[in-house]
């Protein structure tokens, strides 16, 4: 049998792509020698950032989805609804493609949004086989998580052009802050994670393979 090659990477040996210009040069605490920006072989404690923002994340998205997102005062008085509540509502009224659009950007976004990012932390703690899918689930959560605001886009002109004084107004919900807060946060988390620890942890697996040095 033939004896397994070492595949000599830029991680082991000290170099890496800048963040800003994409030069490829010394990642041993320099700064990049075209833009002066730090250099890193991998993101600083790119691991637990992106633990410590899902988490802050799952916390703020029950009362996202439990507390009134909107309220709407009228002659009938005051009627409060969550991002569920208001996905029944257009739906009973017969606005069928926006209550699908709001319950797929509101609620399945985000939870898929978070439950990728989950799969992705655990795949960088143990050897994976299929380093490509998961490079592929993190580009796909890069775009779809930036169509999550839906919910808070449509509150905010409805509050600017829904005010007739006394018949009615139109005031944001706690749940507007809390659920833009899960967006953001699942965005940086997003940001945080470096997605060349899939491959690293890839590489753990690989005979002859050398281990890079963060």
């Amino acid at each position: 049998m033939k004896a397994a090659r070492a595949v000599i990477t830029a991680a082991s040996q000290g170099l890496s792509s800048c963040h800003t210009c994409g030069r490829v040069a010394a990642a041993a605490g320099h700064p990049c020698p075209r833009c002066g920006t730090p250099m890193h072989v991998r993101k600083p404690n790119s691991f637990e950032r992106t633990v410590a923002l899902i988490i802050a994340a799952v916390a703020l998205y029950f009362p996202a989805n439990l507390l009134p997102i909107m309220t709407v005062e009228g002659i009938g008085g005051a009627q409060r609804n969550t991002i569920v509540g208001g996905v029944f509502a257009f739906w009973e009224t017969g606005s069928y493609p926006v209550a699908i659009i709001i319950f797929t950007a509101s609620v399945i976004i985000p939870i898929v949004k978070i439950i990728s990012l989950i799969i992705l932390c655990v795949a960088v703690r143990r050897p994976t086989r299929n380093p490509r899918a998961l490079t592929v689930l993190y580009r796909l959560t890069e775009i779809v998580g930036r169509w999550s605001m839906v919910d808070v886009f449509v509150v905010a002109i409805l509050v600017t052009l829904v005010q007739l004084g006394r018949l009615m107004t139109i005031e944001p919900g706690p749940a507007a802050l809390a659920f833009a807060g899960v967006v953001i946060l699942t965005m940086l988390a997003a940001m945080s994670f470096d997605p060349r620890l899939i491959w690293d942890a890839h590489t753990r697996q690989s005979p002859g393979h050398p281990p890079h040095q963060p």
